[in-house]
């Protein structure tokens, strides 16, 4: 276990290089999470069978009708077994601290990677009893700002906008989230966005402007470090939450308040990997979002229909969240 990474605040090692990441030269504290590239745990590889119990089966299917996720409690429940419509497998123990993944000699380890710090990490966080928003997130004043939606919101589109115009970027789809005593922080995540060809074409011009992450993957990968964009590795204080609502025909965007308990179903609805929690994890959650949206402003942005004015829907945002905190110190 030579490769040592951190992500989401968590000390990560692995059996091999993961790309994407930059490797710690030097590490005293032990590792929250082994990872192991390549291998299976002590368990069958098949088809699950037996004894393991499905407990998540994706709508989404293939041409050929696999489900794009399968889910299935594995080793007498010791062992979560993801398997997707590709064949690459992940088992995540359930206290959160290993993780094995194989996958089949067509498959690239690019595109493993793409899920492994995407979906399996937020997973891996939800069972360790992080809350994570199904969200982006950018570094302005010293405090973060996250995007919540669902898939296809402007999430990553929003951020990538941010960090052309040199704000950090904190993370992107999944936003970790840590409670302290004097507030919610954000963890950093990894140092790239990913981007749909069409946010592509959106923000450069060309739907080819930026690398795929790989060949059998259309989304488009963000180098942050590179073309004056940066990645935020600090945690900083959560500032405010916006949740993107649908576009509108307005000259500009539009912004509205919402009340705690309208806030409080949306980021419920929003937190990611939510339907794998038993009701110990979802009421923990409920909690934690409970104090969030009395203690942080949740805001609802409308953006404009202008395809050309994503600068000026961050200028837009930057405005609203400098009169918010202005507000805030005069009522406090």
């Amino acid at each position: 276990m030579d490769f040592t990474y951190t992500v989401f605040g968590l000390i990560l090692r692995s059996n091999s290089h993961i790309p994407g990441l930059e490797r710690l030269e030097s590490v005293s504290s032990p590792a929250d999470v082994s990872i192991f590239l390549g291998k299976s745990p002590k368990v069958s590889s098949s088809d699950p069978s037996g004894d393991d119990e499905l407990i998540y089966r994706s709508s989404y299917a293939d041409d050929s009708n696999n489900p794009g996720l399968q889910i299935w409690n594995s080793a007498n429940g010791s062992l979560l077994h993801l398997v997707y419509y590709d064949g690459i497998e992940f088992w995540l123990e359930r206290e959160g601290k290993n993780l094995w993944t194989v996958w089949p000699n067509r498959i690239l380890l690019e595109d493993v990677i793409s899920y492994l710090l995407g979906p399996v990490l937020g997973l891996l966080l939800r069972l360790r009893g992080v809350t994570c928003l199904h969200a982006s997130a950018v570094a302005v004043d010293g405090t973060g700002l996250v995007f919540v939606g669902a898939e296809g919101a402007g999430k990553s589109t929003t951020a990538a906008a941010f960090a052309r115009q040199g704000f950090g970027v904190i993370s992107d789809d999944v936003a970790a989230l840590r409670e302290s005593g004097n507030g919610f922080y954000i963890m950093p995540a990894y140092p790239h966005l990913c981007l749909w060809p069409e946010s592509v074409k959106l923000l450069y011009g060309s739907d080819e402007a930026l690398p795929p992450f790989s060949p059998a993957w259309d989304k488009r990968r963000l180098a942050l470090g590179e073309n004056g964009t940066r990645f935020e590795s600090r945690r900083l204080p959560l500032g405010a939450v916006y949740l993107l609502g649908e576009r509108r025909a307005d000259l500009a965007p539009s912004f509205e308040a919402t009340t705690p308990r309208a806030a409080l179903l949306s980021l419920v609805a929003d937190t990611f990997a939510n339907s794998i929690l038993d009701r110990k994890l979802r009421a923990r959650e409920f909690a934690v979002l409970g104090r969030l949206v009395t203690s942080v402003p949740v805001r609802r942005i409308y953006p404009n229909n202008v395809t050309d004015g994503v600068e000026d829907l961050c200028r837009a945002i930057c405005e609203d969240y400098a009169s918010t905190r202005s507000l805030a110190r005069t009522e406090a």
